[in-house]
């Protein structure tokens, strides 16, 4: 199932709603480092979406878990939950 922006009914402006809702479930912004831009150069290519591609390097450098329905991730060495 994709969902665009321009067809999700959100209850508020995206804007006031995602703060408020990151910080009642005290979730934050991982920034992007050198580190994680250098991990995706050594990537392989299983996921030709840059985006994609930089989500797993920032999990891989991070020791994080990618919250993802899509089983390509499962093809790099990082946890994928969902």
């Amino acid at each position: 199932m994709n969902l665009l922006l321009d067809t999700l009914a959100l209850a508020q402006p995206f804007e006031e709603l995602i703060p408020r809702q990151m910080e009642l479930n005290g979730f934050g912004l991982l920034p992007l480092r050198v580190s994680h831009i250098a991990k995706v150069v050594s990537l392989p290519f299983h996921h030709r979406d840059p985006f994609d591609r930089l989500l797993v390097a920032q999990c891989m450098a991070e020791g994080l878990s990618l919250v993802s329905l899509d089983p390509m991730f499962d093809k790099y060495s990082v946890p994928r939950l969902w």
